[in-house]
């Protein structure tokens, strides 16, 4: 039996307290850090791979199903305004469509073909990299999509938090989260989802700072899409600088980012 549809350690749920409830999930979701920790070796390899094939004009692809489509496509859309980066650097595919990621799409994780069809619509470059993400480890989109875009040269690897998975097979690398049975029997948006959106954020961060989005522990490129972050942004200046808020500010918005803000005030010094 996959661990991923192992029977829970917790029975009769109905009959406990909401106290004893939430605290068992948090018990259970202690688990998850520590076997993320037992795979931090595979994901730094994948990373070492994935940044000089985006530096050289790659991208990063997630594809996935379910909850595990849209963790990837959370994390794909957070790295434009986070990091400055362009749309198509990082791209979430899910299993039937942008509609999926609001309710289910009946059956569209078991077309094998799919997933490489929704991949061409970007087209594909050999220093492309593919990571299938699936708790389970078996989803037929998923694996179809790694499996065709390995045949075509691309750096594959996967999420799954079952060992030794059919898609763990057909991957260059292989991140297998075990996290043990979800406090709901079968329900892998818990404890598997918590491990896959880690490994997501860890993997994409520590790309974006190696290939230079980062100074300092600064979101030096970040977009300045609402008060918040013009407001963050105008301190990372101050700080930087030395300018007061008013003149940071100014400067901020008249050069767009905090990195060309804060070089265009040394530049000119």
């Amino acid at each position: 039996m996959k661990v991923t549809e192992s029977t829970s350690h917790y029975d009769n749920l109905e009959l406990m307290s909401v106290q004893e409830l939430l605290q068992n999930i948090n018990q259970e979701d202690h688990r998850v850090p520590d076997a993320v920790k037992e795979v931090i070796p595979t994901i730094s390899a994948l990373v070492e791979k994935i940044v000089p094939r985006m530096d050289a004009g790659g991208r990063l692809f997630y594809i996935g199903a379910g909850t595990s489509g849209r963790l990837g496509i959370l994390d794909a859309s957070e790295c434009p305004p986070t990091y400055g980066v362009p749309h198509d650097w990082v791209i979430g595919l899910i299993a039937g469509g942008d509609d999926a990621i609001r309710k289910a799409v009946e059956n569209a994780e078991d077309d094998q073909e799919q997933a490489w069809k929704d991949m061409l619509a970007y087209g594909f470059n050999e220093k492309d990299t593919v990571i299938g993400i699936a708790a389970s480890g078996t989803t037929p989109y998923v694996i179809g999509g790694v499996k065709e875009a390995r045949s075509k040269g691309l750096l594959t690897a996967c999420i799954t938090c079952n060992p030794n998975s059919p898609l763990g097979q057909v991957v260059d690398f292989p991140i297998e989260v075990v996290v043990g049975p979800e406090f709901v029997t079968g329900s892998t948006r818990m404890k598997a989802g918590t491990a896959q959106k880690l490994v997501l954020n860890m993997i994409s961060t520590t790309v974006m700072i190696k290939l230079g989005r980062v100074k300092g522990n600064k979101m030096v490129d970040m977009q300045l899409s609402n008060a918040k972050l013009v407001n963050r942004g105008t301190r990372m200046i101050m700080e930087a600088t030395g300018l007061n808020e008013r003149d940071a500010r100014a400067l901020l918005l008249s050069e767009g980012s905090v990195r060309k803000a804060t070089e265009y005030f040394y530049k000119n010094q």
